[in-house]
């Protein structure tokens, strides 16, 4: 009888250390694209992993509404997303047919509806059962209590079972923070930011206040300075106008008219924000008005009638859209301002926001369909839409997961901005990295900060400037102390060079590098910013990941491998690698300088694959 206060005090002390711990070789908070192709590369190199998701869904965005995938050029960013991509195409043709118009309107399956993205996810996740453990309803705050930090290393984590409501301990050799806020690498005190940087800083085109027509130049009152505004957040709604799968849009428990009724002037002048309106007269929007009196639709320049007025759709299979916010609108489904507090706070505060984002948009489509002040025609094209029945079943069919486009930003061994995704001389690539572990390409994109304000163009911060695909170093998810932990969502960047990283294809793709290189540095015993960067790529390209981007070299050719290694080194600056054509005498006088070897070479016959082989093959 003695013993047992004894054994229960070794008990106690067990659980204090972390000796009762759960412990994985990778530990990955949030359950997003990102974190579960952390997994997935870990997997296929051999390591376990568990993630740990919040909520009671994996997928992230694109299982949240986002099904139109932004990506600017199709085949700049491979590998595991790739193959997710195929999986989706995959679905839809065993489901329906080769011939049919969901495998028509999934577009190769770069889109697709939220459930079917969850289900591939899902599918992805089951085909490494044995490696990877995933775990919903965990939620990390990021608080002192909940990270052990030892000697530069994170030791284990704590996390909420939202389910029992108890703490659950975690250790792990390598933690990868794959949430859209950054909370895992906040608590591991990596130095981070929010808000924008002024141009000054980094010289960024849209960097700062910026106001400027949808399309257009930059306008009154841009001054380019920085702040601490954080770019809108929104759901990514999915619609339908198939009445057999409608759910009518309600009137919210939560209803505020005055929020919305500045739209309806522009609705009868068609006014909006696009460029076209720089040649809009007072006397057409007037025109305007009583040619939309008569029973027609707007005839003004850029101008969307109906739902579209609000949100932005793109077509997805089964008569469903992803709807975002209306880029040419003042007032659309984005909430500027009030989400500024999100990446730092906690989930108390962001689980009332949403609730609040939630009924404003609600508020914002049943005022379209119902507010009497607006055209009766325009009502009924806006009523043809309600969300779709078969989704989000357990939520009203509504997301369940608001669209974070940005929160904290880190700063890591590589700080990217405007520069790395832009070219210096047009025509030409951006720099290439040769540290880069994946190809990408978006625009420089982001959403407004603030609400609507008298006499402005648009809505401050909501731009769109062109870019190049371009590579990302390793650097961006690497912190510049902590040994043990990758950051494959929360990337180190600008407020304007994370507006192109922040697309759902570049999260897997760096995702899938952050697994790779746990792998390494746990194999290697060293810490992550000194894992072997030729390694980490050469396994990359095995996987079929695209690392720099040629437009005439694809994953499955035989050279891939060959031009992605010699693409890095600086070999071939240009677009396309031209394998077929006969090499020149200059151009083999620079590789040879640039490698220190001699090259067999016969002017008007040796192909540049020939001597690049050479250059390939040769130690």
């Amino acid at each position: 009888m003695k013993i047992r206060p004894i054994l229960l005090s070794i008990l106690i002390a067990f659980f204090i250390t972390g000796a009762y711990a759960q412990q994985y070789d990778l530990v990955i908070v949030g359950g997003t694209p990102g974190g579960i192709m952390t997994a997935l590369g870990a997997a296929r190199a051999g390591k376990t992993s568990v993630i740990l998701e919040r909520t009671s869904h994996i997928g992230g965005l694109p299982a949240n509404g986002l099904g139109a995938t932004d990506i600017a050029t199709r085949g700049a960013t491979t590998g595991l997303f790739a193959e997710f991509i195929g999986h989706i195409r995959q679905y839809y043709v065993d489901r329906y047919g080769e011939a049919s118009q969901q495998v028509k309107d999934c577009s190769d399956g770069f889109h697709f509806e939220p459930s079917v993205a969850e289900k591939v996810l899902e599918q992805m996740l089951a085909g490494q059962a044995a490696k990877i453990t995933v775990l919903k309803m965990r939620q990390f705050d990021a608080l002192d209590e909940n990270i052990v930090l030892r000697n530069d290393r994170i030791e284990q984590i704590t996390v909420l079972n939202r389910e029992s409501g108890q703490p659950e301990t975690y250790r792990g050799k390598i933690f990868a923070d794959a949430t859209y806020e950054g909370d895992l690498g906040a608590a591991a005190r990596i130095p981070f930011r929010t808000g924008r940087e002024g141009k000054e800083e980094f010289n960024e085109p849209g960097a700062g206040v910026v106001y400027k027509s949808w399309g257009g130049p930059e306008g009154a009152g841009t001054t380019f300075l920085g702040d601490n505004a954080v770019q809108s957040y929104n759901y990514r709604l999915c619609l339908t106008n198939n009445p057999a799968n409608r759910v009518p849009v309600q009137k919210p428990a939560v209803y505020n008219r005055n929020e919305y009724t500045s739209m309806i002037d522009d609705v009868w002048t068609g006014r909006h924000t696009g460029v076209q309106m720089e040649k809009v007269t007072t006397a057409m929007l007037e025109e305007n008005r009583k040619h939309i009196a008569r029973g027609n639709p707007s005839q003004i320049p850029g101008d969307v009638w109906g739902i579209a007025r609000v949100s932005n759709m793109v077509k997805l299979p089964n008569a469903k859209t992803d709807a975002n916010n209306q880029h040419m609108a003042f007032i659309s489904t984005d909430l500027p301002e009030e989400n500024w507090p999100w990446p730092t706070s906690g989930w108390v505060w962001r689980d009332a926001f949403a609730q609040r984002l939630r009924s404003y948009i609600e508020g914002l489509l049943y005022f379209a369909q119902n507010d009497k002040e607006l055209p009766e025609h325009f009502r009924k094209a806006a009523k043809e839409w309600g969300f779709s029945k078969d989704e989000y079943t357990d939520n009203g069919n509504f997301p369940r997961q608001v669209y974070v486009r940005e929160g904290r930003r880190f700063e890591g061994i590589y700080f990217f901005t405007a520069q790395d995704a832009t070219a210096r001389i047009p025509g030409q690539r951006p720099v290439i990295h040769n540290s880069s572990i994946t190809a990408s390409h978006y625009a420089l994109d982001s959403h407004a900060v603030r609400k609507r304000e008298p006499g402005r163009v648009h809505l401050d911060g909501f731009l769109s400037y062109p870019s190049q695909v371009y590579t990302v170093p390793y650097g961006v998810m690497v912190p510049k102390e902590i040994d043990n932990l990758l950051l494959p969502v929360p990337v180190s960047g600008s407020h304007i060079g994370f507006s192109t990283l922040r697309m759902e294809p570049c999260w897997m793709a760096i995702g899938q590098a952050a697994g790779v290189a746990a792998a390494l540095a746990i194999d290697r015993q060293v810490k992550v910013r000194h894992v072997p960067i030729e390694e980490l790529q050469k396994t990359l390209i095995m996987q079929h990941a695209t690392l720099v981007y040629f437009q005439d070299v694809k994953p499955a050719d035989a050279d891939f491998a060959m031009v992605q290694t010699l693409g890095l080194q600086g070999y071939l600056p240009e677009w396309k690698a031209r394998l077929s054509d006969v090499a020149d005498g200059e151009t083999v006088a620079l590789w040879e300088k640039a490698s220190g070897k001699k090259l067999t070479f016969t002017p008007g016959q040796t192909t540049r694959r020939e001597v690049l082989q050479q250059l390939y093959t040769r130690p």
